[in-house]
């Protein structure tokens, strides 16, 4: 179960982040976070209420601070994906949020099977492959590095990486509402930056405007809100190296759809990461 479980939740993320990706690009990393955050606050309000469940303070607590990081981590993501190809920036995101909960569920005693944990190393092996990317001999101008992509995004993938292990920190026993308590931590650490750069008497850009834009931004919400609960629903049902990085494996999703929506070109390197990933996933389910 926790297989399908994470493989949903990748799914889920990785059509998330393209969608993001789009309006990102249309508009600004804050302007699109602005209309997806809050939704996806909605969806999971909705869903733990329905679902029953404590909302006791300790959970609550632990999924804020996962939505903390995991709020940082969607600013600077965004922002990645507004300047560099969504087939560079979402695997190495990937990445570097699947590094430290295989090491922090290792230090924990987890241990896998043999076919386990070669399907492991494959999808992490998989996500390298797929995040390289061709030189071009140009080098980020001096004190820019915040608008360099590949930056960004391993900046991003750090925090989902925390976001990852301190929504298994939070126990199962509260239902969805640490999930609340991260898209909560999503919302402030969004609000905060808004409030900053117009406190700075910064232009916080283009507004998402038109009912395609402002749709593909709520839909992206809502994917990510229900990529979140998957997860969650995932690490509880088996172990969190294991949920990490099967869940790490979205950027196959974003890669293939910006193929197909930007005709942004694959190298053959990968195109070897996404058959590699394919091994991984076939051996971590055969285990």
């Amino acid at each position: 179960m926790v297989t399908v479980l994470a493989l949903s939740a990748a799914l889920a993320y990785g059509v998330a982040d393209f969608l993001g990706g789009a309006v990102a690009r249309k508009s600004t990393a804050l302007k699109a976070l602005i209309w997806c955050v809050p939704v996806g606050l909605a969806v999971v309000l909705a869903a733990a209420l329905l679902t029953g469940g404590g909302a006791s303070p300790g959970p609550l607590a632990w999924g804020f601070a996962a939505g903390i990081s995991g709020g940082a981590g969607l600013i600077a993501f965004y922002r990645a994906l507004a300047r560099g190809p969504m087939s560079v920036v979402a695997p190495v995101s990937a990445l570097a949020a699947a590094v430290l909960p295989v090491a922090v569920g290792i230090a924990k005693g987890e241990r896998l099977d043999a076919s386990v944990l070669a399907g492991v190393l494959l999808c992490l092996i998989a996500i390298g492959l797929v995040s390289m990317e061709a030189g071009d001999g140009r080098e980020t101008a001096s004190g820019s590095l915040l608008d360099s992509g590949p930056i960004m995004a391993a900046v991003s993938g750090t925090c989902f990486g925390v976001f990852f292990v301190l929504l298994e920190t939070a126990g199962d026993g509260s239902g969805l509402w640490p999930i609340v308590g991260a898209r909560v931590g999503n919302l402030v650490i969004v609000a905060a930056a808004v409030l900053f750069l117009v406190g700075r008497g910064r232009d916080l850009g283009p507004r998402v405007s038109g009912r395609t834009l402002i749709g593909l931004a709520m839909l992206s919400g809502s994917l990510d809100a229900g990529a979140n609960v998957l997860y969650f629903l995932a690490v509880h049902e088996g172990m969190l190296s294991l949920a990490a990085v099967l869940t790490s494996l979205y950027p196959a999703i974003t890669v293939l759809l910006a193929r197909i929506a930007y005709s942004e070109r694959l190298r053959a390197v990968q195109r070897v990461g996404l058959l590699v990933a394919a091994a991984g996933v076939a051996l971590v389910t055969a285990g």
